[in-house]
C-alpha cells in the first residue's frame, strides 16, 4: 500500500495496523479533519501515555568543583556560579555530589561515565562496558527509527567521543555535527538509494549466514580460551543482525517533515545550541526516545577569545586567571544546558511537558581535571516525572559508598526495564 507524506496521521495510523509501533507527538486533540475527510476510526480513540525518554549529556573535562557544588544539602543551598543559569529549573532538577563509579586513571576513566566499568575491566563481566543509553536501547526496540542517537566528535584528546559502548564493547560512534544530524533526521534516502541498501540488506545476511555457519563448525575443536572469544564474536554478530533487522524495518519509512532549513557545520561552541534543539526534535517526532551528546576536546577556547586552550585551563595549577578563564567556558556549557531544559519544558507533551517525560542526565565523568580525579563527579538530573529541587549528598567512601551506577537502575527503572542492576551497582538509589 502507498501512503502520501501529505497525510501524516492516516500513515501512522496504517503502520501501527501493519505492527509497527510508530508514536505521534503528543496532541491535545485528534479530530476527523486531521484524518481527512470520511475517515473514521470507528471508535473513541483512547491517549496513548507518552513515552519516556531518556537524553544524557557528558562533558570530558568535568567542571570546577568549588563553583559546581553547594555547600549545604537540601532544598534551600545557595547557587555557585556553574548553577546560577539553571535557576528558572531549579524545581526541575535535582543535584548529586559524591557519586561516581570508583574507578581511576583520570582521563582515560572519563569513558566510563555512562557504563561505570573501564573498558580494560569489562572483560568477563555479564554485561561488559555497555553504557546505559545503549542498555536503554535495546529495549526499545523498533519502536522508533533510531533506538539511540549518539552525538559527539571524533577529534580531540584520547581519540574523540568514547562515551557510549555496546554490550560487546565497541564504541558507538558519534554524529559528528548538526548537519549530518540534521540529515539523519530528516532527509529520506532517494528510489536508487532505498534499492541499494535493499541489496546490502541481501548481502550483510549472507554474509552474517556464512560467518555464523563457518563458526559454529569450528566451536567443537577449540579449547576454553578460544571458546570464550568465539563467544565474543557471537555477541558481535547478534548486533549486527540487530542493527540490520532495525534498518529494514524502517528504510520505507519516510521520515517526519524538517520544520527548519539544514543547518551548516561551524564549530562545538557554536553548534552546541543547535545540536541541543535538534535533539529535542528528535524526541518530539518519536525518531528516538534515547539520546546522548559528549562535549569533547573540540570545544575550543578560541571561540571565546581565550588563547590557553579547554584541556590546558582545566589543568588550572590553582591559578585564579587560569579558573576565570576556565569558567566563562564551563559557564557557556550550563547556559546551554539551561536553555534546553527550558525548551523541553516549552513542548506539550501528554498532560505535561516533553520534560516531565524525559530523563535528562548531565555531568562528567572526570571530578577534578586539575588532579586527574574521577572521585565525586558532577551529576545533574532532570525532568523524568521525578521529585526534583534538592541537591543530595551521598558518602562517597567506606561501607555507606553509594556507586553512581545505583542512580543508573533507578533511571532504568522508570524507562521500564524490569531490573535491578547495572554495571557497578548495589540496588536502586531513587
Amino acid at each position: 500500500m502507498s501512503t502520501s507524506p501529505s497525510q501524516p496521521a492516516s500513515r501512522r495510523y496504517f503502520l501501527k495496523s501493519a505492527g509497527v509501533t510508530l508514536a505521534l507527538p503528543a496532541l491535545e486533540s485528534l479530530t476527523t479533519s486531521i484524518l481527512g475527510a470520511g475517515r473514521s476510526l470507528g471508535a473513541t480513540v483512547t491517549k496513548a501515555a507518552p513515552p519516556t525518554r531518556l537524553v544524557a549529556i557528558g562533558n570530558l573535562l568535568g567542571f570546577y568543583q568549588p563553583e559546581f557544588f553547594p555547600q549545604r544539602s537540601g532544598a534551600d543551598y545557595a547557587m555557585p556560579r556553574l548553577l546560577k543559569p539553571l535557576k528558572p529549573h531549579r524545581r526541575h532538577f535535582t543535584l548529586f555530589s559524591g557519586l561516581d563509579h570508583g574507578v581511576k586513571g583520570g582521563h582515560f576513566a572519563v569513558h566510563s561515565f555512562l557504563s561505570g566499568v573501564l573498558q580494560m575491566d569489562a572483560k568477563g563481566l555479564p554485561d561488559g562496558n555497555i553504557s546505559l543509553d545503549q542498555r536503554a536501547a535495546e529495549s526499545v526496540g523498533s519502536a522508533t527509527r533510531f533506538p539511540s542517537l549518539t552525538i559527539g566528535s571524533e577529534t580531540g584528546i584520547h581519540g574523540g567521543c568514547q562515551m557510549c559502548w555496546t554490550r560487546s564493547g565497541t564504541r558507538v560512534p558519534p554524529i559528528p555535527g548538526p548537519r549530518e544530524l540534521f540529515r539523519k533526521l530528516f532527509i529520506n534516502d532517494n528510489a536508487r538509494d532505498i534499492e541499494r541498501a535493499r541489496d546490502r540488506f541481501h548481502l550483510k545476511e549472507s554474509i552474517l549466514d556464512a560467518v555464523h555457519g563457518d563458526a559454529k563448525s569450528l566451536e567443537r575443536r577449540l579449547d576454553r580460551l578460544d571458546r570464550e572469544k568465539l563467544d565474543e564474536y557471537f555477541t558481535s554478530v547478534r548486533e549486527v543482525e540487530k542493527q540490520l533487522e532495525l534498518s529494514r524495518h524502517w528504510a520505507d519509512v519516510p521520515k517526519p517533515k524538517a520544520p527548519i532549513k539544514e543547518p551548516r557545520n561551524t564549530n562545538m561552541v557554536d553548534d552546541l545550541p543547535l545540536l541541543y534543539d535538534l535533539m529535542a526534535l528528535a524526541l518530539q517526532t518519536d525518531s528516538t526516545r534515547i539520546a546522548t551528546l559528549e562535549i569533547g576536546g573540540d570545544f575550543e577556547s578560541r571561540y571565546f577569545d581565550i588563547r590557553k586552550g579547554y584541556h590546558s585551563l582545566s589543568h588550572h595549577g590553582k591559578l585564579q586567571e587560569n579558573i576565570d578563564q576556565l569558567l566563562v567556558l564551563e559557564e557557556y556549557q550550563m547556559k546551554q544546558f539551561a536553555r534546553f531544559l527550558g525548551k523541553l519544558r516549552s513542548i506539550p507533551d501528554g498532560g505535561g511537558s516533553l520534560l516531565d517525560h524525559t530523563q535528562v542526565l548531565f555531568g562528567s565523568g572526570m571530578a577534578n581535571a586539575n588532579a586527574h580525579t574521577n572521585l565525586n563527579l558532577p551529576v545533574i538530573l532532570a525532568g523524568g516525572g521525578f521529585r526534583h529541587g534538592q541537591h543530595r549528598k551521598f558518602p562517597n567512601k567506606g561501607v555507606n559508598r553509594v556507586p553512581l551506577c545505583n542512580l543508573y537502575v533507578s533511571l532504568l527503572q522508570r524507562f521500564g526495564l524490569e531490573t535491578d542492576r547495572f554495571g557497578t551497582s548495589t540496588g536502586a538509589l531513587l
